[in-house]
């Protein structure tokens, strides 16, 4: 399942615009990382206010099987985090492009959104 209607990064990232917050755009991972991820048993957050630059890692997914990292999809600042995740984090599984998504992001440059891979594109990557 890859929504048409996100933006996705080859680190299995997606973006919906817009996000519930002025100018932002909501991140979670998709399905497909969720399910190479196993079970989800805790996540690690970016606080809200934090500055992120694109391609670095914000935070983390654990699971039963490893560790993952979550990577900034853009360059911005942080505002909003899913604090349900804190009691919930199997929401990322059971519902990773609903009530399991991650963070908010107020992007540095919007232009960066546009940038990213469509459904399509990102289909073709997880296949390679």
């Amino acid at each position: 399942m890859t929504p048409d209607d996100l933006k996705y990064t080859v680190e299995h990232e997606w973006l919906r615009t817009p996000g519930e917050q002025p100018g932002s755009v909501r991140v979670g991972i998709t399905d497909y990382a969720q399910d190479a991820l196993g079970d989800i048993v805790y996540v690690s957050l970016p606080e809200v206010g934090t500055t992120l630059t694109a391609g670095t890692a914000c935070g983390e997914l654990e699971s039963t099987k490893s560790v993952s990292d979550v990577y900034a999809p853009v360059a911005g600042e942080v505002v909003a985090r899913n604090e349900s995740l804190d009691a919930t984090p199997e929401l990322v599984n059971s519902d990773p492009y609903g009530e399991g998504w991650l963070f908010e992001v107020v992007p540095a440059d919007a232009a960066e959104v546009d940038q990213l891979l469509d459904a399509s594109a990102y289909q073709t990557h997880t296949k390679a």
